[in-house]
C-alpha cells in the first residue's frame, strides 16, 4: 500500500485502554500457555496499531508543519501517549509476574523481559503530567525551528534550504549566511532558552519523584540503556579525547592550510573541506534516488527487493518545502511492515547521506520487519545507528555515481567528517550530563559550559563572537536531540566508532566488510549492542583497543590519500 493511502482516524482513548486492560488481565490470568501465548500476540498486535497510528499523524505533521488537522492530532497524542504508556506499563508488569515466563522467553527470547523491567524504571503515573508538559514542549521546539525564514540576498530559506550557502566556496557569501542563520536564532534565543529551561526542570523533576534524585538515572532508563552505564560512557569520552581529538585536530589544520586561513578557525571556514567547494552530487534529487537504486540493486538481492519496495510504495518523502519540519529521519508503520524515510534535500552532500543513512536504518528495519516481538525488529538506538553509519561507507565503491568528478573529494570529506564528528557528538552528551546534574544553572550558565567543553573537543573552533550564535559558543540550541531526545546523541558516536570498523575492513575485503555488516543486521534487535556486536565479531567502542585502532587505521588512509590536482 502506498504511504498515501494509508488511513488514519484518531484512535478512541478510552476504548484504546480499555482493550490494554482487557488483554492485560487475559494474560494475567492464563489458565495456560497457550492462553497466555495468543493474549501476548494479541497485545502486540494492538500496541502495534496505536504506533502505526501515532507514527501516521506524526509523519504528516512533519511534511507540513502548517497543516491544522495534522496539528491537530499531534496535540492529541502528545496528551495521549503518557496515558498509553501507563497501560503499556501495566502490561510490563503483568509480563514480568508471568508464571509462563520461561516459555516465553525460550520462544521469544529473554530480552523482553530485560526491557520490562527498565521500562517499569522508567514510569510512574506520577509523571503522567510532567511527561505532557515535555512533549508539548518538545512540539514547540520543533514548530520553533520549522518557521525559520531567513533572508538572505533577496530571497527567503528555511534553515534546511540555507544549507548550500553556508557551504559555498566563496568566503563572504558563506560567512554571510553564516551571519544570517545566526542572526535567526538569536533573535530567537530568549525563546530557545526558555523552552530548555522549561524541559530541564520538568525532566530534574520526574527523576526526583521516581527517586532517582535528578534525571540523568531516569535518562538513561528512558534511553532503554540495557548493557552499558554512565562510567562505561565517561571511559569512552576519556578515549575520545585521547585519541581521537588529536586526529580531529590535525585534519582542521591541513584544511586551514589548504584554505589559506588561520587556525584555528570560525564555524564558516570549518565547514569548507576544499578552496573549490565541498563536494557536491553530480544530479538533482531523481539523479539521486536514481543512484541510490542503483547502488541497492548491485549491493545484494536483498537491498535491491528492500529498496524497490520503498520507491513502489512511496516510502521517502525528501525535498525540502516550506512548512516542512528540519532534520531527517526513518520510522516504521509496524501495521503495513514497511519503514518510511522523512529528508530535507538542499542539494549538497547530506543529500547522498540520506540515501545510504536514513535508508540503512530502513534497510535493516525491513530485513527484520516480522520479528515477535516487534520491539525487536529494532535495537537500541547506538544499535540502529551502526545499520546507517556503516551503509554510507558501504556506498563508497559507487561514489562516482553519486559524485562524478567529486568523488575522490567525498570519499575524504566523508571519512573526515565521520573522525571530527565524533568529538562534537561526544560534547554533546557530556553538555547534557552537566546540564542535569546541575538543572538550575541559568541560560548564561549553560552557553559557559558549551564554550568550556568546546575548548576541550573542538580546540579547532575559533569562538570569538564574529558569528552571532555560533561565534558566542550558543550553537548547541540547534542540535534538537538535547531538546528532544536528551542523552539521545551518545549513540551516534559509539555507532560510528563501529562503522569505521566496517570501513576499515572494506580496506582489505568488501565482501568481507558485508558479512559483518549483514552478520550484524539480521539480528535486528534481539540482542543487548554489546551481544550483537559480538555476535558479529565486532569489537566494542567501550574496549579502548577498538577507538585507538580506527584511529591508527584512519589517520594512516587520510595521510596517503592522493589529494594532487584538488584545490
Amino acid at each position: 500500500m502506498k504511504f498515501s493511502e494509508m488511513p488514519y482516524q484518531r484512535p478512541d482513548l478510552d476504548k484504546i485502554k480499555a482493550q490494554f486492560a482487557a488483554v492485560t488481565q487475559r494474560f494475567a490470568a492464563a489458565p495456560d500457555y497457550a492462553a497466555a501465548k495468543a493474549a501476548f500476540l494479541e497485545e502486540q498486535t494492538l500496541n502495534k496499531h496505536v504506533d502505526t497510528l501515532a507514527n501516521l499523524a506524526s509523519i504528516r505533521n512533519t511534511i507540513d508543519t502548517r497543516d491544522e488537522f495534522y496539528d491537530g492530532e499531534m496535540n492529541f497524542w502528545n496528551a495521549a501517549t503518557p496515558r498509553i504508556q501507563e497501560c503499556q506499563n501495566a502490561w510490563s508488569a503483568a509480563l514480568l509476574a508471568s508464571p509462563y515466563r520461561k516459555q516465553l522467553g525460550e520462544e521469544y527470547g529473554e530480552l523482553m523481559f530485560l526491557n520490562a523491567e527498565i521500562a517499569q524504571k522508567a514510569f510512574s503515573p506520577e509523571i503522567l503530567d510532567e511527561m505532557a508538559q515535555e512533549n508539548d514542549l518538545s512540539t514547540q521546539y520543533g514548530k520553533l525551528i520549522a518557521s525559520a525564514q531567513i533572508p538572505f540576498e533577496g530571497g527567503v530559506y528555511t534553515l534546511s534550504q540555507l544549507s548550500p550557502f553556508k557551504n559555498d566556496p566563496d568566503d563572504a557569501r558563506r560567512l554571510a549566511a553564516w551571519k544570517a542563520e545566526g542572526a535567526w536564532y538569536k533573535e530567537h534565543q530568549a525563546e530557545f532558552d526558555s523552552i530548555y529551561d522549561k524541559m530541564v526542570h520538568l525532566r530534574d523533576t520526574m527523576g526526583k519523584k521516581l527517586g532517582y534524585g535528578g534525571y540523568t538515572t531516569l535518562g538513561y532508563y528512558r534511553m532503554g540503556r540495557n548493557c552499558y552505564t554512565k562510567t562505561d560512557v565517561e571511559k569512552f569520552r576519556a578515549a575520545v579525547v585521547k585519541y581521537l581529538v588529536p586526529v580531529a585536530d590535525s585534519i582542521y589544520r591541513e584544511q586551514a592550510k589548504r584554505l589559506g586561513k588561520q587556525y584555528p578557525m570560525n564555524a564558516a571556514d570549518n565547514a569548507l573541506m576544499f578552496r573549490s567547494g565541498n563536494p557536491k552530487p553530480c544530479g538533482d534529487a531523481d539523479a539521486i534516488v536514481a543512484q541510490g537504486k542503483k547502488f541497492y540493486e548491485e549491493l545484494s538481492p536483498e537491498t535491491a527487493e528492500f529498496f524497490h519496495k520503498m520507491l513502489d510504495d512511496e516510502l521517502m518523502d525528501l525535498l525540502s518545502t516550506p512548512g516542512k519540519a528540519g532534520g531527517g529521519y526513518c520510522t516504521s508503520l509496524d501495521d503495513y511492515e514497511v519503514p518510511f524515510i522523512f529528508a530535507n534535500f538542499n542539494g549538497t552532500q547530506h543529500d547522498v547521506e540520506v540515501v545510504t543513512h536514513e535508508a540503512g536504518h530502513a534497510f535493516a528495519a525491513y530485513m527484520n520487519r516480522k520479528r515477535i516481538p516487534y520491539s525487536t525488529v529494532w535495537p537500541s538506538m547506538e544499535g540502529c545507528e551502526v545499520h546507517s553509519m556503516s551503509m554510507e561507507f558501504l556506498a563508497w565503491p559507487w561514489a562516482e555515481g553519486f559524485f562524478g568528478e567529486d568523488a575522490r573529494k567525498f570519499r575524504y570529506s566523508h571519512l573526515a567528517g565521520a573522525l571530527t564528528f565524533i568529538p562534537y557528538g561526544t560534547m554533546v552528551d557530556h553538555f547534557q550530563h552537566i546540564v542535569y546534574e546541575k538543572p538550575d544553572m541559568t541560560p548564561a550558565e549553560r552557553h559557559e559550559t558549551w564554550k568550556e567543553l568546546a575548548a576541550i573537543y573542538q580546540p579547532w573552533m575559533r569562538l570569538d563572537g564574529e558569528i552571532p550564535f555560533y561565534g558566542a559558543g550558543e550553537y548547541w540550541q540547534r542540535q534538537m536531540h538535547i531538546y528532544q531526545s536528551p542523552f539521545y546523541y551518545i549513540d551516534y558516536c559509539l555507532a560510528q566508532t563501529v562503522s569505521l570498523q566496517i570501513w576499515a575492513l572494506m580496506q582489505k575485503d568488501r565482501a568481507n566488510a558485508w558479512d559483518h555488516y549483514m552478520a550484524y543486521t539480521r539480528q535486528g534487535g534481539s540482542r543487548v549492542f554489546t551481544e550483537l556486536l559480538q555476535n558479529a565479531n565486532l569489537t566494542s567502542p567501550f574496549e579502548e583497543s577498538c577507538l585507538r585502532g580506527v584511529c591508527e587505521t584512519a589517520k594512516d588512509w587520510l595521510d596517503h590519500y592522493d589529494l594532487a590536482g584538488i584545490e
